[in-house]
């Protein structure tokens, strides 16, 4: 690598420094409470650390979750206005060394295979840091279907209501 840098140099070329946002790095971690098996209604927490390992501050930090669907023939980014979740948090300056710490809430509700991750740029970065996926799966919350039950909770009480009027009038 010293090899390349020194012939990048004889040719006179330069190399840019790194910028804020190449020394940012994101850690994001599900919460410990989060249900093993999700269902449509839980909610879920993540967790982020973003630590700046450069040697300048992150001027303008914004960072943001986002949510991807994942099942085949599906895989599509998600509204997260519909999930209940926090959408971005800023930062006027992240040191060096300094951190940011986040709790990133999500109500569950659509049955699925999903994706998260965190981004992170600044406005004197050149460009974007992402966190490691964390992925889970929503199953469907089971639901009582009204054409089994309508017509029992209709027809049950016209059986009763019937048998009532006919036992009148035989007596």
């Amino acid at each position: 690598m010293k090899v390349l840098f020194w012939v990048l140099v004889a040719m006179g070329l330069q190399i840019p420094p790194a910028s804020a946002t190449d020394m940012l790095h994101i850690d994001l971690v599900p919460d410990a409470t989060n249900p093993r098996s999700a269902q449509m209604g839980d909610n879920l927490i993540f967790h982020t650390q973003i630590r700046n390992d450069g040697a300048a501050a992150a001027e303008g930090l914004i960072v943001w979750i986002s949510l991807i669907r994942i099942d085949q023939g599906a895989e599509q980014p998600v509204d997260l206005e519909d999930w209940s979740a926090q959408k971005a948090v800023t930062a006027a300056s992240l040191a060096p060394g300094q951190s940011l710490s986040t709790d990133w809430p999500m109500r569950l509700i659509q049955a699925g295979s999903y994706r998260v991750l965190v981004s992170a740029t600044s406005r004197n970065g050149a460009g974007l840091v992402a966190s490691p996926f964390a992925d889970f799966t929503v199953r469907q919350k089971p639901v009582v279907e009204s054409n089994r039950v309508l017509p029992i909770a209709i027809g049950l009480p016209l059986l009763i209501a019937g048998g009532m009027i006919w036992q009148r009038r035989v007596n």
